[in-house]
This record gives C-alpha cells, structure tokens and sequence, in this order.
C-alpha cells in the first residue's frame, strides 16, 4: 500500500487530583470542554465530544496515527492544566490525576458513547466517578490494581 490508513476512536477518561469537584461552575466546565477539544484538534486529533461531570472527563476523539495515547492525554493534561489556573484564584490548585483510561471504541458504538458522554450530569445521579470508572473497566476486561487507581 502506498498510505497509510488509521481510524482509531478513542474514549480517555481522567479525573480531577484527589476527585476535587473543581468542574461544578457550568460555564467553567463547558469552556473547558472546548478548550480540550481544541487541543484535540491541535494534535490532529477530532474530538467527537468532550463531557464530563465536576470532578472528571470523557473525551471521544479520533486519534491522530502520528499520535500514541500517551502523549495524546499527556498534552490533553498539561496544556488545559495551564489554562484552569488563567481562570482565577478558585483554580490556582487545580491538577488532573496523574492516572487515566482511555478505550477503544468501535466506529459503530461512537453514537451510543456520545449520548453517554453528553448525558454525565444526569448519570451521576446515580452513580459515581469510581464505580462508573470501575464498571468500564470491567466492562473493557482491563486489568488493575485498585491500590494504585484513586490518587
């Protein structure tokens, strides 16, 4: 073959350092979700949807082939770390943890996952961040050591 062809969706999910609940202004939240969609497309990268709830993340994005997951959700970090501090004093503490999950997703489930991402407030009424985060992990047969999952 003379290129190279790649269609890799990916579902990367992070919290928030200790699961503070630094996400609960909505306009905060919702301003960060399009910051990190645009470091998605900085890194080649298209987010399908970025959601999340006060104190985590779902990002759904096309990863770049130039691209591992590794240094996808380090940028994702580091640069939207930055850009929370510029936000005032409340988000001079704030940090991501240093841990994540990140999926892969099969091109025909991405419309599922997208209502799932979008609908985060309402599902965590029910359910929180470590048992949703426990469930996918199940769910995509992942091995883990908890003692080293919540930091």
């Amino acid at each position: 073959m003379s290129q190279s062809l790649v269609q890799n969706y990916q579902h990367i999910i992070y919290s928030t350092k200790g699961r503070e609940p630094f996400l609960t202004d909505p306009s905060v939240s919702a301003e960060l979700h399009r910051y990190l969609g645009g470091v998605c497309i900085h890194h080649n990268s298209p987010s399908i949807i970025v959601g999340g709830h006060v104190d985590h993340v779902h990002i759904v994005c096309r990863l770049s082939k130039s691209l591992t997951i590794k240094t996808m959700v380090r940028e994702l970090k580091v640069e939207s770390s930055k850009w929370m501090k510029t936000r005032g004093s409340d988000y001079r503490r704030f940090r991501w943890q240093a841990g994540y999950g990140a999926f892969s997703i099969s091109p025909s489930h991405v419309g599922a996952l997208t209502k799932y991402v979008r609908n985060q407030e309402e599902h965590h009424r029910r359910e929180s961040f470590q048992e949703e985060y426990l469930r996918l992990l199940h769910k995509y047969e992942v091995e883990y050591d908890e003692r080293y999952l919540w930091d």
